[in-house]
């Protein structure tokens, strides 16, 4: 697997919609996609859209989420890329702890360092958040990474 360069794109009304298909395509929650709490953005890669992906700041703590890969790109490395990218913007914002829920990728999130913990364990701020209260299932495993 290669690493790619990916350019993150602040997503517009257009990325937006874009957005609400690739995470539709990959199972993950769109129904808030056009909420104002998150930064959402397209990734390209040689200028081809390549996935998605997303941040919200809660002051120190941060939100990791919405991160899909486009299926026909999968396995060229823009996954990593993507999160890699998403992690600057997000110290960039000045957050310090990133916390994520999944249901189907733990294993891809710890390659990169990132640790199974307890919900309780998660700050209230993010766990006011909607990806907490609402659409991720109580089932999904929650993961922090110090950034």
């Amino acid at each position: 697997m290669t690493e790619s360069a990916i350019r993150l794109e602040r997503a517009d009304e257009d990325g937006l919609r874009y957005v609400e298909r690739v995470l539709g395509r990959a199972d993950l929650p769109t129904d808030d996609v056009h909420a104002d709490s998150a930064r959402l953005y397209v990734a390209r890669a040689n200028g081809d859209r390549v996935g998605v992906g997303g941040i919200e700041v809660h002051g120190d703590d941060g939100l990791l989420r919405s991160v899909a890969v486009e299926e026909s790109t999968r396995g060229e490395g823009h996954g990593t890329a993507i999160v890699d990218a998403l992690e600057a913007e997000a110290r960039d914002a000045g957050i310090q702890r990133f916390y994520l829920l999944t249901t189907t990728a733990s294993e891809f999130f710890a390659s990169h360092e990132y640790v199974e913990i307890d919900r309780t364990d998660v700050p209230g701020t993010i766990r006011n958040t909607t990806e907490f209260t609402e659409l991720c299932p109580s089932s999904a495993i929650c993961m922090r990474k110090a950034l």
